[in-house]
């Protein structure tokens, strides 16, 4: 698949052309204009739309929210609207790229697409911005952020070797998951904490970020490092050749014979040719380095999303149920004795009640009141505890009869 938005200008390519040479990626000559057009047009949001846009949308809480909270909000807002666009572009590639989904193991590590190239670019240019960010705010969003951020701007910046070009639109779809997660953000700062809308987009958001990161991440993760365990297999057996020999080419084993005689116009052509147009730069095979990198930055976004996972579920949970020992608490406070001006006025309200029944029965001649009754009466309602003293006080002061 050739790139949609075509080439950059004349210019524009003479001028990165050496720079992406000495970086040893080639292909960034034909997506620089796309990786510069994608950084300032998430920095434009960022800077522009989301400030003057988010308080004619949300009157209430934007213009109420401090500081650091509005700059937040507009870090959501940017990563809002890239998930959205760079998943639905990643989806129609993989679904109408007919070249990558014919390639081989050698070809899924050495060969290039431009559907595929356009994905790495507008993946590294909001990285770019992501990177900037997490780095200027560290104490805000924390070094797992910046890590976040190095990690992928370097697994997507090798595709333009090109390495793992095919891969672009797969871990691209990782990003399924945030519109939930900056929705589920929004909904907090609009004073919807809790609510019904809040719990359906969070089920959303664990069980999309759970299918996308934990098991479509993991299963793809295993694929490409199988197909990179290839890829360093051809390359061991030309680096292992005689030094008297001259270099062993590794294209014939990589890249299928592709004539283009199936196709039926120059495009289809173009796009089969596509796929090894920049096989000189990969004769020689991949650097093991280089593949121990790119694991070792996977393994780093694989870790921070099951570390992600376990506090997002944490984090939804907490917004639906009572905090953890809550229902304890309330237990034990019910089944708690009552404070001692609790004590005291029930013992003082239930002797009344007694003694007023015991009067009333002497007015009806029905009972004759003596001492020994009332102090009965007041004696029955009294803890243990006060009867003990109320007696050691009788006993110095004998109570009257009336």
């Amino acid at each position: 698949m050739l790139d949609p938005l075509g080439a950059p200008p004349t210019w524009l390519r003479d001028f990165i052309e050496p720079y992406a040479l000495a970086w040893n990626s080639p292909t960034l000559t034909e997506h620089i204009h796309e990786v510069i057009g994608a950084f300032l047009f998430y920095q434009f949001i960022h800077s522009v739309v989301s400030p003057w846009l988010s308080p004619i949308l949300f009157p209430r809480s934007y213009p109420a929210l401090n500081a650091r909270t509005k700059l937040n909000w507009d870090i959501h807002v940017v990563s809002f609207i890239q998930s959205v666009l760079i998943n639905a572009i990643a989806l129609w590639v993989m679904f109408v790229d007919d070249e990558r989904r014919s390639m081989s193991a050698g070809e899924r590590v050495f060969g290039y697409t431009g559907g595929c190239g356009l994905i790495q670019a507008l993946a590294v240019g909001y990285f770019i911005y992501d990177l900037i960010v997490s780095a200027q705010h560290l104490s805000m969003f924390g070094i797992g952020m910046l890590f976040h951020a190095v990690s992928a701007l370097w697994v997507f910046s090798l595709g333009f070797r090109p390495f793992v070009n095919y891969y672009a639109p797969v871990f691209i779809l990782y990003e399924l998951s945030s519109p939930f997660l900056n929705i589920h953000w929004f909904l907090d700062k609009v004073n919807m904490t809790g609510s019904r809308a809040q719990w359906y987009n969070g089920m959303m958001l664990l069980s999309v970020f759970f299918c996308c990161r934990l098991v479509w991440g993991t299963w793809q993760s295993i694929i490409v490092y199988k197909d990179m365990w290839y890829a360093l297999q051809q390359t061991w057996s030309a680096s292992s050749s005689s030094p008297l020999q001259a270099p062993v080419d590794i294209n014939a084993n990589v890249f299928k014979l592709r004539d283009g005689g199936m196709c039926v116009d120059e495009t289809c052509a173009r796009a089969n040719a596509e796929i090894a147009r920049f096989k000189d730069f990969t004769a020689g095979g991949v650097p093991t380095w280089l593949v121990l990198t790119y694991v070792a930055s996977n393994l780093i976004l694989n870790f921070l999303n099951y570390f992600w996972f376990s506090k997002m579920v944490e984090t939804v949970l907490k917004r639906f149920r009572a905090p953890a020992g809550a229902e304890e608490k309330k237990k034990k406070a019910e089944e708690k004795p009552a404070n001692i001006e609790e004590i005291a006025r029930d013992v003082v309200l239930d002797a009344a009640a007694k003694l007023e029944e015991e009067e009333g029965a002497v007015l009806r001649g029905e009972l004759p009141l003596t001492a020994e009754q009332i102090s009965s009466a007041i004696d029955a309602h009294l803890p243990e505890e006060l009867r003990r003293r109320r007696a050691e006080l009788l006993a110095k002061v004998p109570l009257q009869g009336s």
